[in-house]
């Protein structure tokens, strides 16, 4: 079978780390070939590569079994090669006709608009989808906003096609309709590189997959001859265990009850709207639905951080409706923020700094004039280890660690009873987003821990895997409000996926 792409020892270096480390890999005509690693085990800094955002330092880069020099994007465009990022990268107020020939120069001077919708709409019907190509990108779903992205590199001809984390902003229904437009792509001779750290998809969709690990790759197989415990081995160097981990819930008294809450969202506009919803001691109450439909807004209402507009939150008992954060840490409430690396910590602030933003004006850590730094550094190295912070020090800044580091200490902060015990009430926005297979096992057992001992969770996310996986029950959010709550014995995929569709059309 024909090689559409080919390289060799390919290595790239950046301050302290060495991104791809004599990297060899190869793309076939008519294959999905998956590469899969945790985060930072230089698969995207390949991909960039060969994309011609980067420059490698050492190695030779074949297409079509000639040796080129990829000096930007540029020149990977013009062998046919186009890459769809994980963030995209469209012009919203633009129409898709408008992104799609945006810097196309086979017009000259007048561009025929006419024939350019035709060509659209025949290559969107092609591969199964329905875009019009006068909307403007920001009436549209994220799926059809990647579907814009695929238009854009498919309409100047590219045949060698790399997608970046493809699915995660995509529905289960989504999901399906883009793997069998991958699978007829692939049909049609062309090659596709499908970067992923989900185990699932790559069964599902590969062909081929390569597992690189710090910078090299491990193994190059025929889907069909591996597994995903093999693969897991292979990206984190120990076996993980899949299956059902969600330990029978032993439920206890309600610990939040949320009646009627209407909450503005920072344009203005009510983005929760209605919810009423209760979570038990030792529950797991998940959240599903597609991002921007108001869960992050109802999870800031609860954690203090944004103010109702309407509507009750009773903790414990207590009315904490209008409550600022830090009673709401008081009443036992622990927020873990989506994007932690953005909203989590200070960057600029060491590791001890971060854990301490919560508790320093609490004793034995302060006596309200000073704070007592020998207790806090002993009490930062037990969360270190405890939590599995990979830091040289307590006193290293924030800004250097990892993103699954990150999350540790985020974790770490919120969870470990720094003030007044275990949380009653843990509320975690998109926690594992992101991590690798590694730190999301590390959180998804984290919290199964936690409800055990007894706390009440609430669980948003936009993976239904992990969803079905650890909730006792399953609330969709869509338009703001509840379409649904689903218990785990009646919950699949594919009942999520009907109800968060709905969400798809909120958003669009």
């Amino acid at each position: 079978m024909e090689k559409l792409v080919e390289l060799r020892g390919i290595v790239k270096r950046f301050p302290g780390v060495v991104a791809n480390d004599r990297v060899d890999f190869e793309l076939r005509r008519g294959e999905v070939h998956a590469l899969l690693g945790e985060n930072g085990a230089g698969k995207t800094t390949l991909m960039n590569i060969l994309y011609g955002l980067y420059k490698p330092d050492e190695g030779e880069i074949y297409v079509r079994g000639k040796r080129v020099e990829l000096r930007s994007p540029r020149d990977a465009i013009s062998l046919g090669i186009g890459m769809v990022h994980q963030n995209f990268r469209l012009v919203e107020s633009h129409t898709v006709l408008e992104n799609i020939i945006l810097g196309l120069r086979e017009d000259g001077l007048r561009i025929d608009f006419e024939k350019h919708r035709r060509r659209i709409i025949e290559l969107s019907e092609r591969y199964g989808w329905k875009i019009d190509p006068m909307a403007r990108i920001w009436q549209l779903s994220a799926g059809e906003k990647q579907q814009v992205e695929l238009l854009k590199i498919l309409y100047r001809g590219a045949e060698i096609l790399i997608l970046d984390e493809p699915t995660s902003v995509l529905t289960v229904q989504e999901t399906r309709r883009l793997f069998e437009a991958l699978r007829r792509m692939a049909r049609e001779g062309k090659g596709i590189i499908f970067i992923t750290h989900k185990l699932n998809e790559v069964m599902e969709v590969s062909d081929r997959v390569t597992v690189m690990r710090r910078g090299r790759v491990v193994i190059t197989k025929e889907t069909r001859e591996t597994t995903k415990a093999e693969l897991a081995n292979y990206m984190i160097g120990r076996p993980i265990v899949f299956g059902q981990k969600k330990a029978s819930a032993q439920l206890g008294a309600v610990v939040l009850k949320v009646i009627d809450l209407k909450v503005l969202g920072d344009r203005g506009y009510p983005a929760v709207n209605g919810v009423s919803l209760e979570v038990r001691r030792g529950e797991i109450l998940g959240i599903a639905g597609v991002s921007g439909n108001g869960q992050v807004e109802l999870a800031e209402a609860i954690a203090g951080l944004r103010k109702p507009l309407a509507g009750r939150i009773l903790l414990n008992g207590v009315d904490a409706t209008g409550m600022d954060a830090g009673k709401m840490i008081e009443l036992g409430v622990a927020y873990i923020p989506p994007e932690g690396n953005k909203l989590g910590i200070v960057p600029g602030f060491r590791v001890v700094d971060n854990l301490f933003l919560k508790a320093y004006r609490y004793p034995p850590y302060s006596n309200k004039l000073l704070l007592n730094w020998g207790k806090m550094l002993e009490k930062a190295r037990e969360l270190i280890e405890e939590f599995g912070i990979v830091t040289p020090s307590a006193l290293s800044r924030a800004s250097s660690l990892s993103g699954g580091n990150i999350q540790r200490l985020i974790l770490a902060r919120e969870l470990s009873g720094i003030i007044g015990g275990i949380p009653r009430l843990i509320v975690a926005a998109y926690p594992t987003k992101g991590l690798d297979i590694g730190a999301t096992e590390f959180v998804h057992d984290l919290l199964l821990r936690y409800k055990e001992m007894g706390s009440g969770i609430i669980f948003i996310s936009e993976d239904l895997e992990e969803l079905l996986l650890l909730s006792d029950r399953i609330a969709v959010m869509s338009g703001g409000r509840i379409r649904g709550v689903l218990a785990r014995e009646e919950a699949d995929a594919e009942k999520i996926g009907l109800l968060m569709s709905e969400a798809v059309v909120q958003a669009g």
